[in-house]
C-alpha cells in the first residue's frame, strides 16, 4: 500500500488537472484500520538492542537510502525493508501535506493507528456518526504511533489532549472527534463519500500552487519561530505574487476597481460568486 500511495500522491502532485483527492474505505464500517501486525512484528526482529539515538540515526539513514533508487532496491532486499516502507509513508504524507493538490479523508467508518495517521496528512476529514472510532491505539500493542501521529495530532488538537489520549489509547467517538477538531465534519454514514467529494470540488476550484504556497506556509511554516516562520511566508508570497496567473488576476481586480470606482471584494455579491468560482476573473 505504501508503493500505491506513493505514486497516486506524486501523480496528483505532478498533473494540474487533478485538483482533489478523496481517500475512503472499502470496508462498510472501516476507512483503514492499522498497520499489517505480522508486517510491524516481522519488521522488529533480528536486530540487536538498540537505543533511541541509534534508532534515529538508522530513520535517517533510511531516508537516505530510500532517495537513492539503486541502493533503496537493493537495501529493500534486506531487513532494512520495513524502516525503507515506513520512511516511505512519512515521506508521502510529508508530500500531501505541501502539495496543491487537496486531499480529503471520508472516513465511512473506524480509523485506528496508521488509519488516523492517513487521515491526519489530509487537508480535511469527514467522518460518519455511528458507532465509530478515530485514534491512535498504539501502546496497546506496546508501540508508540510511527506514522506521524505523535506530530500531527498535538499540531492539530493541542499537546495535553493528544498526550492523554495516546498515553490511554482510547480512541475519539465521532462526537468527541469533531469537538476536539480531530474531524471537521460528521455526517451520516450515507452521506460521508458525497459530502466529501463536494467539499473537496470546492476547494479544488481555487489556484492550485497557491494551494500548495498555504499548506506549506501553515503546515511547515507555523511550526518554526515567529521570525522564520515568516521569513517562509514571504518567501512563498513572492513566488505567487509574480506568477503570471496572479499577476492576470490583480491586472483584472484594479481594472474593475478603476471602472466601477468600487473595490470588487467589498461587494458582497461579486464576492460570493469569487467564492462559488475558487477566484476572482482574470484579465
Amino acid at each position: 500500500m505504501s508503493k500505491q500511495l506513493k505514486e497516486l500522491v506524486d501523480r496528483a502532485d505532478r498533473d494540474p488537472d487533478i485538483r482533489a483527492v478523496v481517500f475512503t474505505g472499502t470496508h462498510p464500517d472501516r476507512f483503514l484500520s492499522h498497520s499489517d501486525v505480522r508486517w510491524l512484528q516481522k519488521g522488529g526482529t533480528g536486530f540487536p538492542p538498540i537505543n533511541t539515538r541509534v534508532a534515529q540515526l538508522a530513520t535517517r539513514t533510511g531516508r537516505l537510502i530510500n532517495r537513492v533508487p539503486v541502493v533503496r532496491t537493493l537495501a529493500g532486499m534486506t531487513r532494512l525493508r520495513t524502516l525503507l516502507q515506513l520512511d516511505g509513508f512519512h515521506a508521502t504524507f510529508l508530500k500531501m501535506q505541501s502539495s496543491g493538490t487537496i486531499f480529503v479523508a471520508a472516513l465511512n467508518g473506524s480509523a485506528l493507528a496508521v488509519g488516523t495517521e492517513m487521515a491526519l496528512a489530509c487537508d480535511l476529514r469527514i467522518m460518519a456518526d455511528g458507532e465509530h472510532v478515530i485514534g491512535l491505539t498504539e501502546v496497546l500493542l506496546a508501540l508508540t504511533p510511527g506514522g506521524g501521529g505523535s506530530q500531527r495530532l498535538p499540531r492539530l488538537i493541542g499537546r495535553q489532549q493528544a498526550l492523554l489520549s495516546i498515553l490511554e489509547g482510547r480512541p475519539f467517538t465521532p462526537a468527541e472527534a469533531l469537538s476536539l477538531g480531530v474531524v471537521d465534519e460528521v455526517v451520516p454514514q450515507e452521506q460521508v463519500l458525497a459530502r466529501s467529494i463536494e467539499r473537496a470540488e470546492y476547494l479544488s476550484l481555487r489556484s492550485k500552487k497557491s494551494l500548495g504556497a498555504i499548506k506549506r506556509s501553515i503546515n511547515f511554516g507555523s511550526t518554526l519561530s515567529l521570525e522564520d516562520g515568516l521569513q517562509f511566508e514571504h518567501g512563498e508570497f513572492l513566488v505567487r505574487d509574480q506568477s503570471k496567473e496572479a499577476q492576470g488576476r490583480m491586472l483584472a481586480y484594479i481594472a474593475t476597481t478603476d471602472a466601477t470606482g468600487e473595490l470588487p471584494l467589498m461587494d458582497r455579491e461579486a464576492y460570493a460568486r469569487a467564492l462559488a468560482a475558487g477566484g476572482l476573473p482574470s484579465k
